[in-house]
């Protein structure tokens, strides 16, 4: 087991460092925010659902908008995507600051505001969460995650309490304007910073393409699913407690909007805890013992937090529930950034946001429609169970151990002399690969290709087939097709340290004098009374 190094050493780099303390800044203004729409839609509507939907309104642009956010991420400058989407909060935030200075806001209305900075925030996400392996060391990966968690988490230790005390002596409106500042140190930080620009041969993946060779990646990949899987039950879960804290505060405990930035001050004093914590745990404990023991213990606190009316009872019991938040949410994120490669990694994370947020804005709504009819102590014990529920499907699907695979780039791959004058966009390709296989090898061989064809379709190949010659039945070919050229360069440019074992093990099993034959053939679907893929005129005369 490695040493424990403590994730304040990352301290030392300059830009993390830097960007660190902006996003600080930019989190208490968020908070101070969060507190001041919650407390505000308190006053302008009765209804517990839309109380919670203020929470939603914040997430579902998250699980919408996340996977388009992804590819932008992969496909673009992510420095000016975030700039972007932080120069758009700001915009939205001034515009809703003055607007409840005016006294023009509707319940509605809020709403459509907090979706918009929402939407923000999903463009923001992955680019900022994808960076991270940019600024720092893949050794260094969690530590920058669990500073990440508990720089958000010491703002919320501070941010709500002091956003309940601007709310009940200056408004939400006040509120609304704290916020809108906090995002110039995000934005001055984000224009000093000027990382190096990423080396590109190829051109820029098709945004259609690129969508779905996000969600092919994925799907082909079984230890992403289970992250996925496990981030939506908790986020549909854990969510209550945030979603329906107002009314916990105001209908249980009997206190006022300074008392609900207290509590919500406990649920961030709680997190830090939890993101100190979680390098040791890690050290003692598999992934999937933390995260079923996040669960059970986040189920305990929602139990105890619906049936007691003491502060400082339920304080703890949010404390609990803080750092049982930080612990499962940092693991679904590290196993994520660790378990995919880089040219991937940020609509990977987008996937997974799309899950834990969608299951955070579905669960705001359910909670509260259950709070609507039966209260919101019966939300909380019913939601326990949905944890308790989350934690049992891990027996089934337990989370991988993060960071033992190598996904760097095999860079093995170079582009063969064609004699055909193809360009980048000539296609479709069709590949085939003969082997030799003894037959006594045909069971391990057949086992070998299962995984080569999954991490083939991951990468880009359509139409995969494995085919054997009936008159040399020794004889096994692979084929597979690409649309054009390039996106079979990109395929192969796709192959990590890891996937090399499968390829090693296919290789030992042929029996050739030689290498696998590689084919490589452009495919017509008709035949032209002109040739237009013509020899190179170096090869012309051959």
């Amino acid at each position: 087991m490695p040493q424990h190094t403590s994730p304040l050493t990352l301290f030392r780099n300059q830009t993390f460092r830097m960007l660190w303390i902006a996003a600080l800044a930019s989190n208490f203004g968020g908070l101070v925010q969060a507190v001041g729409a919650a407390w505000m839609m308190t006053t302008l509507s009765d209804s517990p659902s839309m109380v919670a939907l203020v929470q939603g309104s914040i997430t579902l642009p998250i699980m919408i908008f996340s996977l388009l956010a992804g590819v932008f991420a992969d496909n673009f400058d992510r420095r000016r995507v975030m700039l972007i989407a932080q120069c758009f909060m700001l915009g939205v935030s001034i515009m809703l600051a003055l607007m409840a200075f005016e006294g023009w806001l509707s319940p509605w209305l809020l709403l459509a505001f907090t979706f918009l900075i929402g939407c923000g925030t999903a463009l923001h996400n992955p680019s900022w969460q994808a960076s991270m392996g940019d600024i720092v060391s893949r050794e260094d990966l969690p530590s920058a995650v669990a500073l990440n968690s508990m720089g958000f988490n010491l703002m919320r230790s501070v941010g709500p309490a002091v956003g309940g005390a601007i709310v009940a002596i200056a408004g939400a409106a006040a509120a609304f304007a704290v916020n809108a500042l906090s995002y110039v140190a995000i934005i001055a930080a984000l224009f000093r910073w000027r990382p190096p620009p990423p080396k590109r041969h190829l051109p820029r993946e098709p945004f259609g393409s690129a969508f779905s060779a996000g969600l092919r990646y994925v799907a082909m990949s079984p230890n992403l699913i289970r992250v996925i899987v496990r981030g939506f039950v908790f986020g549909l879960s854990a969510i209550v407690v945030l979603a329906l804290l107002p009314l916990v505060v105001r209908d249980i405990l009997l206190g006022k909007a300074f008392i609900y930035g207290v509590m919500l001050g406990c649920f961030g004093v709680g997190a830090v805890g939890g993101a100190l914590l979680n390098a040791r745990l890690r050290e003692r404990f598999a992934n999937e013992k933390i995260a079923r023991g996040a669960f059970l213990a986040f189920a305990a606190s929602s139990v105890l937090l619906a049936v007691s009316s003491n502060y400082v009872v339920s304080g703890v019991a949010l404390f609990v529930a803080g750092a049982c938040w930080v612990v499962a949410l940092s693991m679904f994120n590290v196993t994520i950034q660790l378990s995919t490669p880089r040219w991937v990694v940020g609509r990977a994370l987008a996937l997974y946001q799309t899950g834990t947020f969608g299951g955070m804005a579905a669960g705001s709504w359910i909670w509260g429609a259950v709070a609507e009819n039966f209260g919101a102590d019966q939300s909380l014990l019913v939601s326990a169970l949905v944890l308790v529920f989350g934690a049992l499907i891990g027996l089934r699907l337990p989370l991988p151990e993060f960071g033992m695979l190598n996904l760097d780039p095999l860079n093995q791959f170079r582009e063969p002399a064609l004699r055909l004058d193809l360009t980048q966009r000539s296609g479709p390709i069709m590949i085939m690969v003969d082997y030799v296989i003894d037959q006594e090898d045909v069971p391990e061989f057949l086992s070998a290709m299962s995984l080569r064809r999954r991490i083939r379709i991951r990468d880009g190949a359509q139409q995969w087939a494995l085919l054997r010659d009936l008159e040399n039945p020794d004889i096994w070919t692979e084929s597979y097709h690409v649309p054009t050229w390039v996106e079979y360069v990109r395929h192969n440019e796709r192959r990590t340290q890891a996937d090399e074992e499968a390829y090693a093990r296919i290789r030992a099993l042929h029996r050739g004098p030689e290498k696998p034959r590689v084919h490589r053939m452009i495919e017509r679907q008709t035949v032209p009374q002109h040739d237009d893929t013509p020899l190179k005129p170096e090869s012309g005369g051959r």
